[in-house]
């Protein structure tokens, strides 16, 4: 079945940066869309930044020139890159895969990402 492993979260001071990855298994990793999406106490989940099969990349306004995401097929893992990081991008991220963009339907555990001032 469909597994995704995330790590890399962590505790910075704001302008730091953390790598994010989310291990993928269970299906071809190359042919699904994939996303990053956080959460923070009290607050919607949001989406941060995704990727789809064609490589297309699309991020939240707010972490534009911030934050960068990749993936490596060879080792079925998707990255978030996270520079200049701000207090107001502390929450739990998760990753997530599906057929397409609009259907993510599998989601990985999260991982906390806090930062301080």
């Amino acid at each position: 079945q469909v597994q995704l492993v995330e790590s890399g979260g962590g505790s910075v001071q704001s302008g730091g940066s953390l790598r994010l990855s989310c291990a993928a298994s269970g299906y071809t990793f190359s042919s699904y869309s994939m996303g990053w999406f956080r959460q923070a106490p009290g607050k919607e989940r949001e989406g941060v930044a995704a990727i789809d099969s064609d490589g297309r990349t699309h991020y939240k306004d707010s972490v534009k020139g911030r934050f960068t995401i990749s993936q490596d097929n060879a080792k079925n893992t998707l990255y978030l890159q996270m520079n200049s990081l701000k207090p107001e991008d502390t929450a739990m991220y998760s990753c997530a895969a599906g057929a397409h963009l609009t259907k993510l339907n599998y989601w990985g555990q999260g991982t906390q990402v806090t930062v301080s001032s």
